[in-house]
């Protein structure tokens, strides 16, 4: 059976490392899943999410020319298409935003001058 890249097969966990787990595909052949392929959240240990024997849907990700297969488990698994949200359109324009940031940058300005002003003693207060 010839193994191409993009097929879902199932396949039986043979053996797990640090690294990954190494899946018998149909035909007699092994793959890897390497361990950012097993889940979509981060994995931390592999034991957690597979043991040996555990029968997968895996997808040929890669075939390395010395006969190496890259597996993934993630891939594997059919998930809706998000749909792209095209209802988005900008409340404010560019320069209604650039307006009321120049309007409230001058506010906050004028009050921390009057702040300011008004620790010290004001313009031309004596000190004695």
């Amino acid at each position: 059976m010839s193994i191409e890249v993009g097929s879902k097969l199932q396949g039986k966990i043979t053996g797990i490392t640090n690294f990954g787990a190494f899946v018998e595909l149909p035909g007699g052949s092994t793959g890897l899943v390497h361990i950012s392929e097993v889940a979509d959240n981060y994995v931390k240990d592999i034991n957690d999410h597979l043991k040996v024997g555990d029968q997968v849907e895996v997808k040929v990700i890669n075939v390395e020319k010395d006969g190496k297969i890259g597996l993934s488990i993630k891939k594997a698994k059919d998930r809706p298409q998000a749909r792209p949200r095209n209802d988005f359109r900008p409340k404010e324009s560019f320069e209604q935003k650039m307006n009321k940031f120049l309007k409230d940058s001058e506010d906050r300005l004028s009050s921390l001058k009057r702040n300011t002003e008004s620790k010290r003693g004001g313009r031309g207060a004596r000190r004695g």
